[in-house]
């Protein structure tokens, strides 16, 4: 039986959506929460503690242990101030579920700086800056002989593994997130750290901002249907992935209502090639002989 009993969890987001059911099961499995969440819109701006302290109430109501957090995971110092008060309220740290999250949806030719900047930050640097303080945490706590299992959970999206237009700085955060995600794995196993990444199909504000998903993602008419989009049925692969047992390390999961496929990586394909350098003209002509296929 997969329990969190006695396990400390960081999840960023985790006022809505996902990282809201990612809480209150990881709470209903006995892992004390840290709900981390600005509030903040779609877009990044403003902040409301609203969200992260209801989450707290909830699972305070289930009988769990939880606390809110409104440090900027985005922010160096924020992010080192979010493992720090971790720890001294709950005496260790054993997972971090990176999760938060904005979108600034343009078109290449019409995205601002800004806009590239701030969904990157969030992203990329909102999942780099809370791992590197929790690695070097539980390194210390390796070296000091306190040896035992730790997880990181990263979330990536299909956005950014299979390329969606429209959202360059989000795909590219997104497919950095899954690629960081197995460069951890490989440097923190060490330490007794396993670092894997889900890419979540499900309905949250982000997905509902895309258009042409809210009509797709909209819950079933019939009560008592399947609800393929619903947030929560990606949370047991979270909690399992956070969990002692897990057995991956450096692995991405997409997973969509009952469904969890395993990625592959990236991988060499077809080639051309001799025992030279090539003249241009004939690598070009060899080129041409390669299936472009469907992309």
């Amino acid at each position: 039986m997969i329990s969190l009993e006695g396990r400390v969890a960081i999840i960023t987001g985790a006022g809505r959506g996902l990282g809201r059911e990612h809480a209150l099961l990881f709470a209903r499995l006995g892992a004390a929460v840290v709900v981390n969440d600005r509030g903040a819109a779609n877009d990044g701006t403003g902040s409301d503690q609203t969200p992260a302290e209801a989450v707290v109430e909830e699972i305070r109501a289930l009988g769990g242990e939880a606390i809110a957090n409104a440090d900027d995971v985005s922010d160096w110092s924020g992010a080192e101030q979010l493992v720090r008060s971790t720890v001294e309220t709950f005496g260790d740290l054993d997972i971090l579920v990176n999760n938060a999250g904005i979108l600034r949806d343009r078109l290449i030719v019409n995205m601002s700086e800004a806009e590239w900047d701030s969904v990157v930050a969030v992203h990329l640097k909102g999942h780099f800056a809370p791992t590197r303080w929790a690695a070097a945490y539980w390194r210390e706590q390796h070296k000091a002989g306190h040896a035992r299992r730790r997880n990181l959970v990263h979330t990536s999206s299909t956005s950014g593994l299979f390329a969606n237009p429209g959202q360059a700085n989000y795909g590219a955060a997104k497919s950095g997130i899954a690629t960081l995600s197995q460069i951890a794995a490989k440097e923190l196993q060490r330490y007794g750290v396993v670092s894997n990444c889900v890419a979540p199909a499900a309905r949250t504000r982000l997905t509902l901002a895309t258009p042409g998903l809210e009509g797709l993602m909209a819950p079933p008419d019939d009560g008592e249907a399947f609800d393929q989009w619903d947030p929560a049925n990606v949370s047991p692969l979270v909690a399992y992935l956070a969990s002692a047992q897990c057995r991956f390390n450096g692995e991405t999961f997409y997973v969509q209502g009952g469904t969890v496929t395993r990625f592959q990586s990236w991988a060499f394909g077809d080639r051309v090639e001799r025992a030279g350098r090539w003249d241009v003209t004939e690598l070009a002509d060899a080129l041409g002989r390669l299936d472009l296929g469907d992309r």
